[in-house]
């Protein structure tokens, strides 16, 4: 085939061997790796239930302090297409290293804004550094794991699906006890206290590095289309709105047609969507996130403005959704081994079209909690079910030299899929409201759009049929790495 293919043929003969059982050495490795990512994904939440007393404190509208949520997801798509380029030049560890210290600093500087602008200024740094912190962590999972990746990619990912829950209880109890200021202050000492262990148990991957030069016209397309296609999204029923997604579309076909010209001096080697068990793990993730993202949208909605439920009321009720996934999430790395690959992600694609089905019955016969609280539960399992075995199929399908490459291409497509389908249920649902006269306008729109939501989830289904069959089948080119006894 090409260059790509035969290292990633080659890198199993080559007798590159995987660990057999997590050592303790490789706990503490995945333990640490984990707390940045999960600090990244708890601070992208956690500001959200202190909006008003951040507008209040600081005498701005809630449609400026927004922009202390907006401005740190935005920052943190901007700096994304940078990580494979950075582990290439200064390795896993010492960027791993730079971006904790750089987030903790930037934590730190935002409990200390004295104004609104500085705190935005000082989100948006949080951001750029918080971007990088989820790939470094996946990464450096991802090259210990060995032939346990899918048990150890489950539980490695597990403080980050809890952190979006936990977000909200974090800044309630800190909102009811001190001030706003501590949201981010309370980031200093778990930070110090992670690069101690980071410098202390993290690989030195120093050796691994192989300097290339850096691609700054796919940088100047990627970044800024990721920017502003996240910002359309946000805001399409704005003519700006609309003129940004424009852009961005415009901006990832620029990309793509230089990046498919420059090969691996590219920003992102297109060549790895050339091989089936990435692309195909890269087309689940879309699906599965963007429709993750897409539901939980359309669910509270519904609540809300069908059934008259109020937010608080509505917060408990998606509960099952959470519960779902977090009861099984842990358990899917050895499912994986058992079951393979593909049979458990097309199981869970189906197990979570089984808990929408119910939705189109509620929109249209009315609420019924038990069946509402069931079938969120359901489909918490199915979902929790494809993103493991999914993204196990990427790792295992490329060589060890292109983990950095793999990793930002899989943290870009998930963060696209969100924004994506959410953006056409939304627009869908819309449509339909305005399209269908009252009083039956808000039931049937509902029906047609969790109707939506269920083609979707039969497209993913389609989608887990790509992915191989078992992990055996694709030997993870990442060998496992030990820890490097002296701290950086």
């Amino acid at each position: 085939m090409n260059s790509l293919q035969k290292d990633i043929n080659a890198a199993p003969a080559a007798g590159i061997a995987a660990a057999d059982r997590i050592t303790p050495t490789m706990w503490k490795i995945i333990s640490v790796a984990a707390t940045g990512s999960f600090m990244a994904q708890l601070d992208a939440t956690v500001v959200n239930v202190s909006l008003a007393s951040l507008a209040a404190d600081l005498h701005v509208s809630l449609t400026a302090i927004q922009w202390v949520t907006s401005g740190y997801l935005l920052a943190l798509a901007l700096t994304l297409p940078l990580s494979a380029w950075l582990v290439d030049r200064i390795g896993t560890k010492a960027l791993y290293l730079w971006c904790f210290a750089a987030f903790t600093l930037s934590s730190t500087l935002c409990g200390l804004a004295w104004s609104a602008n500085s705190l935005i200024g000082f989100r948006i740094l949080q951001g750029m550094s918080g971007g990088l912190l989820a790939p470094m962590s996946q990464m450096v999972t991802a090259r210990v794991a060995g032939k346990q990746m899918a048990q150890v990619i489950s539980i490695a990912a597990l403080p980050v699906l809890l952190a979006p829950l936990l977000g909200p209880v974090v800044a309630g109890a800190i909102l009811q006890f001190a001030s706003w200021r501590w949201l981010f202050l309370i980031n200093l000492p778990v930070g110090i206290l992670a690069l101690v262990l980071a410098a202390a148990f993290l690989p030195n991957d120093r050796a691994e590095t192989r300097p290339r030069g850096l691609d700054l016209l796919g940088l100047a397309l990627l970044s800024p289309g990721l920017v502003l296609f996240l910002y359309g999204s946000d805001h399409l029923g704005d003519q700006m709105g609309a003129i940004a997604l424009i852009l961005s579309l415009a901006l990832f076909v620029l990309f793509y047609r230089t990046a498919r010209a420059k090969g691996d001096a590219a920003l992102i080697d297109i060549r790895l969507f050339r091989v089936r068990g990435f692309s195909a793990s890269i087309a689940a993730m879309f699906m599965a996130n963007g429709i993750s993202f897409a539901g939980q949208m359309l669910i509270p909605i519904y609540l809300i403005h069908a059934c008259s439920l109020s937010p608080s009321r509505t917060g408990w009720l998606l509960a099952p959704l959470g519960l779902g996934m977090i009861c099984t999430y842990p358990f899917m790395g050895r499912l994986t081994n058992r079951f393979g690959i593909r049979k458990l992600a097309a199981c869970g694609a189906l197990l979570a079209l089984v808990g929408t089905l119910p939705l189109i019955f509620l929109a249209q016969h009315g609420l019924v909690v038990t069946v509402l609280a069931a079938s969120l539960f359901i489909r918490g399992v199915g979902v929790s079910a494809i993103s493991i075995p999914a993204i196990t199929s990427g790792y295992a399908a490329v060589a060890r030299k292109d983990l950095p490459m793999a990793t930002t291409a899989m943290n870009i497509v998930q963060r696209l899929g969100g924004p994506t389908l959410t953006t056409l249920c939304a627009t869908f649902l819309g449509w339909r409201l305005a399209a269908v006269p009252a009083p039956t306008a808000t039931a049937s729109a509902f029906v047609a759009a969790f109707s939506l939501l269920c083609a979707l989830h039969a497209l993913l289904f389609l989608a887990t049929l790509r992915l191989p069959w078992v992990v055996s089948h694709l030997e993870p080119a990442a060998k496992p790495m030990t820890a490097d006894p002296q701290p950086a």
